[in-house]
């Protein structure tokens, strides 16, 4: 882009947010200006013009335009050779929500013109693979993957940029956050089998409840087996059988809001683990491919005599096409250091579901209040012009 600063009719607004609203919304329906900022100018004050015969006086105008000039003579103007971006955009909340705390990020620090696809995992890196785009995808579980991932990896059109933004996510049995506050010596599956007391069964409160799967969801089958590997039955445990996915929801959001106890099969990030602080279990045991593989995850017929595990571990990665880290290295840099815990994605993704949010929303109101963290992933510069445009 040469020595030119690209307008960026963001700033434009925000630094006339002090003047009348027609002006305000004459930038917005003129955003599409991608000329130097001189330029726009030029375009800019001739339109204003032509709005002041109809109500504007010349005191907005000359607000405008020492907005204008402010930015032309420094300040955070952006110049960058960062240009269309695409971003792979899951279709669950914690996909969405990363992939447009990406894209505001990207657009207003480091000056992409970014858009967004939005598809499931295997669409997405399909997608990737065969047509070269998206550039990115912020969230891709790639256990869901099998020979997809291997196979972009091995022709060296990809990469995993970053290979956990979130610490912790998976699959696993897990415990809500009464638990977690009230009996912090449950620190292993160990400690927990040896308490069926404090999970009453809603049918038989003298066993331990664990809540399985819903009928037809491969998770059914492995924490059915792994109830059988660790002997829970003689232990005093039950299975409860939830029904469904929205029954699975129910009976953690009923035992939590009556400060219950509750424990079994759940994944993250989630909105229900952010919502009511749950955590998954340390299993205190290795995991066994062999035996994952051959039993745990077959039905109980196949699965004679399953073995203690661990659950398998879940991989989560940023995928990226190595031309786009080869032409954005600073965006790149940015996306390989942006790593959230459980907690911190979680309170998220439960004010997107307590407030009817958007990612975008979510996205927003986590740079807004999280910028002791975002601000260690981007540039000094990025951060500065990130700030302004919040």
């Amino acid at each position: 882009m040469g020595s030119n600063q690209l307008f960026r009719p963001h700033l434009i607004l925000r630094a006339t947010t002090f003047v009348s609203n027609p002006i305000k919304f004459q930038y917005l329906a003129n955003a599409n200006c991608l000329s130097t900022l001189s330029e726009c100018f030029a375009e800019e004050t001739s339109a204003m013009k032509m709005n002041s015969k109809n109500g504007v006086n010349m005191k907005t105008l000359i607000g405008a335009s020492m907005a204008v000039a402010a930015l032309m003579s420094g300040g955070h103007a952006l110049a960058s050779d960062c240009e269309k971006v695409v971003i792979g955009e899951m279709n669950w909340a914690s996909g969405e929500f990363l992939a447009r705390l990406d894209g505001f990020i990207l657009s207003e620090g480091y000056g992409c013109d970014v858009e967004y696809l939005t598809a499931g995992t295997i669409p997405a890196i399909t997608s990737m693979d065969e047509k070269g785009t998206p550039d990115f995808a912020s969230e891709m579980w790639a256990n869901s993957l099998g020979d997809l991932l291997k196979k972009a990896a091995d022709s060296g059109r990809m990469t995993k940029l970053n290979p956990k933004p979130f610490d912790g996510a998976g699959e696993s049995w897990f415990v809500n956050g009464n638990v977690v506050d009230n009996h912090p010596e449950l620190k292993t599956i160990h400690d927990i089998l040896a308490r069926p007391d404090l999970f009453p069964h809603p049918e038989d409160p003298s066993k331990g409840a664990l809540h399985t799967c819903p009928p037809g969801w491969a998770c059914q089958l492995s924490t059915n087996n792994l109830f059988r590997a660790f002997d829970m039955e003689a232990k005093g445990w039950k299975l409860v059988e939830t029904g469904s996915g929205a029954g699975l929801d129910g009976s953690i959001a009923k035992a939590s809001e009556r400060g219950e106890n509750w424990f079994g099969y759940y994944w993250a990030p989630t909105t229900m683990v952010g919502k009511y602080d749950m955590q998954p279990i340390d299993w205190d045991t290795p995991f066994d491919q062999d035996n994952w593989v051959n039993c745990i995850v077959k039905p109980e017929a196949e699965c004679l005599d399953p073995q203690p595990s661990s659950y398998t571990v879940s991989e989560v990665v940023s995928l990226a096409q190595n031309k786009f880290i080869d032409a954005n290295p600073d965006e790149a840099t940015y996306i390989e250091k942006r790593v959230m815990d459980l907690p911190l994605i979680g309170r998220y993704l439960s004010y997107m579901d307590d407030n009817q949010a958007s990612g975008e929303d979510a996205a927003i109101e986590f740079l807004l209040n999280e910028e002791s963290i975002w601000t260690q992933w981007v540039t000094p510069e990025a951060a500065e012009r990130i700030k302004d445009a919040l």
